[in-house]
């Protein structure tokens, strides 16, 4: 297989740009850096593309080593053939590679080995000859012995080799394989003496269900295999079995076989039901499962993305609220940095009430900081919390004429922080209650920065995360953690190790260096003093130097996403329409692009040595050095007031976020407490394949009330158009 021309193909790609990736990152390149600064070399693939290809380049890469194992395999034992050789050269997946295999496998003990053990291989080769001309009885008596007593017995163990030989058949388990998947029906029921359990209901869609295999979504693939893992379901594929049985002998059935036939069909029917479909059900399930996982760990990425990436609320100061009831809430107060300015215990929420006593210590508290908002955690008491909040911030209002928004925040992985190391390392002096509330202000005002710190599993916005391959969901999110980190990129003076560890070229400990050299020599006035960290050489200097930013040092260049690599081009661009890097700091060049445009942009590229994309990028850095790419997103809503599910109405318009895009739609925050469903359905007039086309986390949007279900505390939303 030419892996080079196979990724051209499936990427649609030109083949210069992707012998240049593939050599990029076997040279050690990361992602980040390939996709930011080899632009010319890769045709500008963005990183999610690089991924993708890379994860492709590595398991096209191990089919071949796995292919070469197996042919080194057969040939060792002498069996390799021509069409074996074309059959591992044909191969496209290291399923394929491991059907060739089954039959060349060391194999524990099994009905057919026994039988070939006793001398019945011939035997079972003359039967599936199938020469019509042999008596079968005769034929047995041949292989008559002190371990085969009898005809009977000798045809029966002539049998069961030849069931295994059907059922290690590539070309029938392949065909068999997609006959499951296309014909087959994915059915469950609830598990044995589970019914009754109070439990089980959160399996009651499953209770009686089926459904095509080919149709079935990804999300209820991960519901089926959760309650069964859970015992409360028994799941299991149903096909047409004569079919299958007949499918299963086509390859080695002759009609004019004479009672040989009959034995290789009894043959073909019995390896069926005994070898081949139990292993095709649990094959078919288990990429059912691996294509669920991948689907939801997709999503997972599309949600945790714009999540990191929501705009900060810069330099706002902020009381960080985490909402609880018999403990009391958590208070605590930072300012526009995220440094901790006072904490307290409130009680105004069940079953204390205490509101009256909350309201006198809370007023102090905002007046004595000047508290601007009021970050709320959406936890357990949440609703209780934010309707005092509101009923607090009117008050407010009313007796001093201060204006105090607030906003309810995702809190999922806040309790997760502040019982970890990390946490306990940053607020030694701090108990876990005090820093959940530190960690939801400081979510508010950067949630990149604070919820790196999160194992991404605990945020929340996933589906069925905790069923995923560790492994695999890891790679994917460390990967969406890197993309954020890098795109925003860091303060090399006040990044954490948290955040640190993810920018292109490093790692834990050598952030760790990073931090331990700037609070032994002060702040970094140039990013050259990097090279003087320890473990950090010129290799990781090269990949991480253009993602850390030095605000108000010694070059405004270090302040841009511009690499050390291009500082003398970039100074040759500022030289050719006349302006220096003290223009640059004191956004003097405003004109500087279109400058470049009336001068012709291939000639200032090919007088500055520069390609067109990395001009542009520079142009862009020069023009606002220090710019965070998060600030033309939408800002989080701030609420002043507050509504309860009971005060919805049918066709009500409504301001909302998206907190989670799933398979089936999406939630919104519309300020009551409970998000609301709009499904995919009611998204958009157009048809629509997923609810990613048109919704991500962190987006506003105007919905309409469609319905409203207060018992079961259920709002149903719509984009289209508002009810009537």
């Amino acid at each position: 297989m030419d892996i080079l021309q196979t990724i051209t193909q499936e990427f649609s790609l030109h083949p210069t740009h992707v012998k240049n990736i593939v050599e990029l990152i076997d040279e050690g390149n990361t992602i980040p850096f390939i996709a930011r600064y080899r632009k010319e070399m890769t045709g500008a693939c963005d990183d999610q593309v690089l991924r993708e290809l890379n994860d492709r380049l590595n398991y096209l890469r191990n089919l071949e080593k796995r292919k070469e194992e197996v042919k080194n395999a057969i040939t060792e034992q002498g069996k390799m053939t021509e069409e074996i050789t074309l059959a591992l050269e044909k191969a496209t997946t290291l399923t394929e590679v491991e059907d060739i295999y089954r039959p060349y496998k060391q194999k524990r003990k099994t009905r057919a080995s026994v039988a070939i053990a006793k001398g019945l291989q011939p035997f079972a080769d003359t039967i599936l000859s199938q020469d019509k001309t042999v008596v079968l009885k005769t034929e047995a008596e041949k292989y008559l012995s002190d371990e085969v007593k009898t005809v009977e017995e000798a045809i029966a163990g002539a049998q069961d080799i030849i069931a295994e030989i059907i059922s290690d058949d590539a070309a029938t388990r392949k065909k068999l394989r997609n006959f499951f998947f296309n014909h087959g029906e994915i059915t469950s029921c609830y598990a044995k003496n589970k019914e009754s359990e109070d439990e089980a209901k959160t399996y009651g869609m499953y209770a009686d269900y089926k459904e095509p295999v080919s149709e079935v979504k990804s999300h209820r693939v991960l519901a089926l295999n959760r309650g069964e893992k859970e015992e409360f379901l028994k799941v299991s594929i149903v096909v047409d079995g004569d079919f299958a049985k007949r499918i299963a002998g086509a390859g080695f059935l002759r009609s004019d076989g004479g009672e040989c036939s009959a034995i290789v069909k009894a043959a073909a029917e019995d390896g069926y039901d005994r070898l081949i479909a139990p292993s095709v059900e649990r094959e078919v399930r288990a990429q059912l499962f691996d294509e669920a996982s991948e689907q939801a760990i997709k999503m997972f990425e599309l949600n945790l993305k714009p999540l990191l990436m929501q705009p900060p609320v810069k330099d706002k100061i902020t009381m960080g609220w985490d909402p609880a009831f018999r403990t009391g809430c958590k208070i605590c107060v930072v300012d526009g940095t995220g440094k901790v300015l006072d904490k307290t215990v409130v009680f105004p929420t069940p079953p204390q009430n205490k509101t009256a006593e909350a309201k006198v210590v809370l007023k102090k508290l905002i007046e004595k900081h000047a508290v601007e908002v009021i970050s709320c955690g959406n936890g357990t008491a949440s609703k209780e919390s934010e309707i005092f909040i509101a009923d607090l911030i009117k008050e407010i209002k009313a007796e001093t004429g201060r204006e105090v928004a607030y906003v309810i925040v995702n809190e999922a992985g806040a309790s997760v922080y502040s019982a970890s190391a990390l946490g306990a390392e940053e607020f030694p002096e701090y108990d876990v209650t005090a820093r959940s509330a530190v960690s939801i202000a400081r979510r508010l005002q950067d949630p990149l920065a604070e919820l790196i710190k999160i194992d991404p599993k605990s945020i929340g916005v996933g589906q069925y995360q905790h069923d995923m391959n560790e492994k695999r969901l890891d790679s994917a999110l460390s990967g969406v953690l890197e993309d954020c980190v890098n795109s925003v990129g860091v303060d090399l003076n006040t990044a954490s190790v948290s955040l640190l560890k993810f920018v292109a070229g490093l790692n834990a400990s050598v952030a760790k260096n990073i931090v331990s050299y700037r609070e032994e020599h002060g702040k970094f006035k140039s990013r050259k003093q990097l090279l003087k960290v320890p473990k950090l050489g010129e290799k990781a200097y090269t990949q991480c130097a253009g993602f850390l930013r030095i605000d108000g040092g010694e070059n405004i260049l270090d302040n841009t996403a511009v690499h050390p690599e291009s500082y003398a081009k970039a100074e040759k661009l500022l030289a050719l329409f006349s302006y220096t890097k003290e223009d640059v700091r004191a956004r003097r060049i405003a004109d500087l692009r279109q400058r470049i445009k009336a001068y012709g942009e291939e000639k200032a590229a090919k007088e500055t040595e520069l390609d067109r994309a990395t001009l542009s990028d520079i142009v862009t850095e020069l023009m606002k050095p220090g710019r965070d790419i998060r600030e033309g997103l939408p800002a989080p809503i701030l609420r002043k007031d507050i509504m309860g599910i009971e005060d919805l109405k049918v066709g009500m318009e409504l301001t909302g976020t998206v907190r989670n895009v799933v398979d089936f739609g999406a939630f919104i925050d519309i300020g009551v407490h409970q998000d609301g469903l709009v499904h995919i359905s009611e998204i958009t007039e157009k048809y629509i394949r997923h609810p990613s086309e048109v919704l991500k986390v962190g987006q506003v949007v105007q919905v309409w009330v469609k319905d409203v279900d207060v018992k079961k505390n259920r709002i149903g939303l719509t984009m289209k158009k508002k009810q009537k």
